[in-house]
């Protein structure tokens, strides 16, 4: 029993743990991502090769139906930003709105060149929708604020460039060689982001690609970033642009999350298993052995269903202890693993594990360990309610 005991105690711990560290790492993720791109993100404009049909519903309101997407052309970019930006401040849901204007260009320190994918914005804009405040690891957002000609460079291109803050470099690859300042350098922890992404002032961003309107992306922020899918959905029928959410964009890593978060609890709930094994062992024996005491028992008038209570009692019990101390114990090992160092550097940015303290972890702990409890207890516990009291006493005479 004390095995049996032993066992659901480490089972309950290492699932709290390991699902700690995986949604841990899981939410990282998220708010990096968010704090990048941001929850959706609004880009070209489509026209549906056969046309559109209206539809009026039957609270009145006119819904825009497309026939198909298959066969609709895309007019790159967003042509009417300032009317789409109306539209968009109907949506409750919105909590920022950022114009970027993207590009190709090639960052020139004077002894080696390096591609970069430049976002034009306008700064106060921006942080409301990024994190870019907080990515900001070198110089500061006030120098790029002041400088038209500044720029935001990441981590990455500033090492292979020999960059610093004060720094200056020759944008090339636009209509016109432009001069800049490195403004600060940030680092998102996205590392593709990193050696690739600069920011500019947007007003330099369209002259340096001679477009002095159009072309330009949505970056948009939400009160609630779970709601993106839908909201976002929302927005395509009705604004006839392409929009993203940060689910549909990172759905990849996501399924890739969510496959690790199932197969460690699949792994872990083994744990479980074997525990729950050991209890109906003991319990089995435990009845064989006490055949004769629980035939006295029946002959002094217990019913079956007493007979199976005293087992199930003393299962409960051990899944009452096992659930205490696995609790703790899950509390205390996700704490100490919390101050373990680790220097990840890739899809995001931490020097050290990630947990999140969830209470759904302990509940479905307890929840698969209880299952795995009830059944060993039950099966030797209805066996023992059916044993003959008189064929028992009659053998044993």
């Amino acid at each position: 029993m004390v095995m049996g005991l032993t066992g659901i105690v480490l089972g309950i711990s290492f699932f709290i743990i390991t699902q700690a560290q995986t949604s841990g790492f899981e939410a990282f993720f998220i708010r990096t991502i968010l704090g990048t791109n941001g929850a959706i993100r609004i880009s070209d404009r489509f026209q549906d090769l056969d046309g559109t049909v209206s539809k009026v519903s039957e609270d009145g309101k006119l819904r825009f139906v497309f026939r198909s997407r298959e066969d609709a052309r895309y007019v790159e970019g967003i042509e009417y930003p300032s009317k789409l930006r109306e539209a968009l401040a109907l949506f409750p849901s919105i909590a920022g709105i950022s114009e970027v204007l993207e590009g190709a260009a090639s960052l020139d320190s004077g002894s080696r060149k390096h591609p970069v994918h430049l976002h034009g914005i306008k700064l106060e804009n921006h942080l409301m929708v990024s994190d870019l405040e907080r990515q900001i690891i070198l110089g500061g957002i006030n120098d790029f604020k002041d400088n038209k000609s500044g720029v935001f460079v990441g981590v990455r291109i500033a090492q292979r460039l020999r960059l610093e803050p004060g720094d200056r470099v020759n944008l090339i690859g636009g209509k016109e060689e432009m001069k800049l300042q490195v403004s600060g350098i940030f680092e998102t922890g996205v590392s593709q982001i990193d050696k690739n992404r600069i920011y500019l002032d947007l007003s330099t961003a369209r002259s340096f690609l001679g477009m002095p309107s159009g072309g330009s992306v949505f970056q948009l922020s939400m009160t609630d970033p779970d709601r993106a899918r839908e909201v976002a959905a929302q927005m395509q029928e009705t604004l006839g642009h392409r929009v993203v959410s940060w689910q549909e964009r990172e759905k990849v890593w996501l399924d890739v999350f969510r496959a690790l978060s199932i197969s460690s609890a699949i792994t872990v709930s083994s744990i479980l298993l074997l525990a729950g094994l050991g209890i109906f062992n003991v319990f089995a024996i435990m009845v064989i052995e006490k055949t004769r005491d629980i035939a006295i028992l029946r002959s002094i008038g217990l019913s079956e269903r007493e007979i199976s209570s005293i087992f199930l009692w003393q299962g409960a019990l051990v899944l009452l202890v096992g659930s205490v101390l696995g609790c703790l114990l899950g509390f205390l090992g996700t704490y100490a693993i919390s101050k373990i160092p680790l220097r990840i550097r890739g899809i995001f940015t931490t020097d050290s594990f990630v947990v999140t303290w969830d209470p759904n972890h302990y509940f479905w702990a307890i929840l698969i360990a209880a299952f795995f409890v009830c059944l060993a207890c039950w099966i030797p516990a209805k066996r023992a309610a059916k044993i003959q009291p008189a064929k028992i006493i009659r053998e044993t005479l």
